[in-house]
């Protein structure tokens, strides 16, 4: 069992110690013999802790996602590894945190595989002991070799990291192409009309949310005013592939329509399905079916619309029989943002709702708020239901799922993913982490220390976004300490009254950072 740091607010680890601690983590046993379980991985994107009902929120109901948790663990110490999309998906994929690497930011549309063949991943290690795998939704995460290749092959990708299977937004949708991949290839791409991707506009005559601004049916409030598909502007610029175009409305939809279908011919296997939600994404543009669900406007409708896909996984484990061999996951990449570029009310229309819960921040910061997320499993008949309170992040399923399935973790990959399963599975006794490192986006960013229950920010660039400190105008500190037991909203800076815990935490950080790996 691993020892807790700073019990009784009390630093007593030193750093060498704290790594043979952690190794304990990577000792749990697992039943071989079992029959492997299939995994089911749902990312929601930019959900924050207050958004389900299950987790608090009264302005609108997640019946769905409800379910889920009252049929297996709500965490309230689960967290994702960033404040931002790209690096989320990078870490929880690897099982490395992104800040270990080079270009791991927000990824542009026409960015390469953030993520190269020969890099051990959550999808390579299943699929490596008999899992058939899939992704499908959301990837964002790069295609091809210095840039998609998008009238050919968009390989390295997906299929080349360990999916049998994928069906992808290439990117994310307020930036371009709206398009659907498939495997190696756009899908629908009439070879007449080719597609093209840049960063400048193609000619003085292409229409922008700038020049035709007066024909958008949504609005944009900053940065995504390029090209316009569906009368959205975006971020970036395109031409051609008409045919492949899909319509916003249509995305969860389809995701949860492919979803199924390769559910349904897998069955008879051990499979591994990411479930890569575009939901609650901006642009907020869900199915005609949705709109004007909640009082919350797009955003609010979007929550239902996640909810919905939910439930129809969850329907379609119960139709083939799967729900008592099947561990889901839920989760979001990273926290709540409210005015993401578009006008679409978020803003006006919150009231009471509490997108990030009792936490401060949320998207694009080191706040609580910015990575400490909705996280649920279930694994009906062998999870059983309740509430807890261990620490576990998303970079921790690559080693956690690893160890379910029988499969070994290479010693040079997976280099911050903790075995954790015991926790995942509610397991008596069972320990979660005793520290997660946070960050907000790229390399060299901004970054958090959770230990116990203290927490120390680092901000390098001095600088906050979508958080009370920059909305009051006070400066962001390099440093700053919190206690997360008597203060979860991290609104009191005890860094002066606890000098000596600060400066362990500064170390330990410090330490993560350069070491290159927190994994034994």
């Amino acid at each position: 069992m691993m020892p807790t740091p700073f019990d009784d607010r009390r630093p007593c680890f030193l750093l060498i110690c704290f790594f043979f601690s952690v190794a304990g983590l990577m000792g749990n046993a697992v039943d071989l013999d079992a029959k492997q379980p299939n995994v089911i991985v749902i990312m929601a994107d930019d959900l924050g802790y207050g958004d389900l009902s299950c987790y608090g929120a009264t302005a609108l109901e997640t019946p769905n996602i409800d379910r889920l948790a009252s049929q297996g663990i709500r965490f309230t110490s689960g967290y994702c590894s960033a404040s931002t999309c790209t690096p989320t998906r990078y870490s929880f994929l690897t099982g490395t945190y992104a800040f270990r690497q080079e270009g791991t930011g927000i990824a542009p549309p026409n960015s390469p595989a953030l993520i190269r063949p020969g890099t051990a991943t959550i999808a390579s290690l299943l699929q490596g002991v008999g899992y058939k795998t899939a992704v499908i939704g959301k990837w964002h995460l790069g295609l091809g070799v210095d840039q998609p290749d998008w009238n050919g092959e968009l390989k390295p990708g997906p299929l080349e990291i360990g999916f049998d299977h994928c069906f992808l937004l290439p990117t994310t949708n307020d930036r371009v192409p709206q398009v659907y991949v498939q495997d190696h290839r756009v899908l629908n791409l009439d070879p007449k009309d080719p597609l093209w991707v840049g960063n400048k506009k193609p000619s003085e005559d292409h229409p922008t949310g700038i020049t035709h601004r007066h024909t958008l049916k949504m609005d944009w409030s900053h940065g995504h005013n390029s090209t316009i598909h569906n009368g959205i502007s975006r971020i970036g610029f395109y031409t051609g592939g008409h045919a492949a175009r899909f319509r916003d409305e249509d995305l969860s939809d389809k995701w949860v329509q492919q979803s199924i279908k390769w559910i349904e011919s897998n069955k008879a296997n051990p499979f591994f399905l990411f479930f890569s939600s575009h939901d609650l994404h901006v642009p907020r543009i869900v199915h005609e079916r949705f709109q004007g669900k909640t009082s919350l406007g797009p955003r609010g409708d979007a929550i239902v619309e996640l909810d919905w896909c939910v439930g129809e996984l969850m329907q379609t484990l119960d139709r083939l029989e799967l729900a008592e061999n099947t561990l889901v996951v839920f989760c979001s990449d990273n926290g709540p943002v409210l005015d993401d570029g578009y006008k679409d009310d978020a803003i006006e229309k919150i009231g009471d709702h509490k997108a990030a819960g009792p936490y401060q921040g949320g998207k694009y910061n080191v706040f609580e708020g910015g990575t400490r997320t909705p996280f649920i499993t279930r694994w009906t008949g062998r999870i059983p239901a309740g509430v807890s309170d261990k620490i576990v992040c998303t970079v921790d399923l690559a080693a956690s799922c690893a160890a379910l399935a029988g499969a070994e973790l290479p010693s040079d990959d997976c280099l911050d993913s903790f075995d954790v399963h015991p926790a995942l599975l509610g397991e008596k006794d069972a320990q979660g982490r005793d520290h997660v490192v946070q960050q907000d986006n790229g390399r060299g960013g901004n970054y958090g220390l959770r230990a116990g229950n203290w927490k120390l920010l680092r901000h390098d660039s001095k600088k906050t976004k979508n958080s009370e400190l920059r909305l009051q105008g006070r400066p962001v500190a390099e440093y700053q300490l919190f206690d997360l037991q008597s203060d979860p909203g991290e609104r009191n800076n005890v860094i002066d009254q606890h000098v000596d815990i600060a400066r362990e935490l500064k170390d330990q950080l410090e330490q993560l950072i350069e070491a290159g790996r927190s994994r034994p």
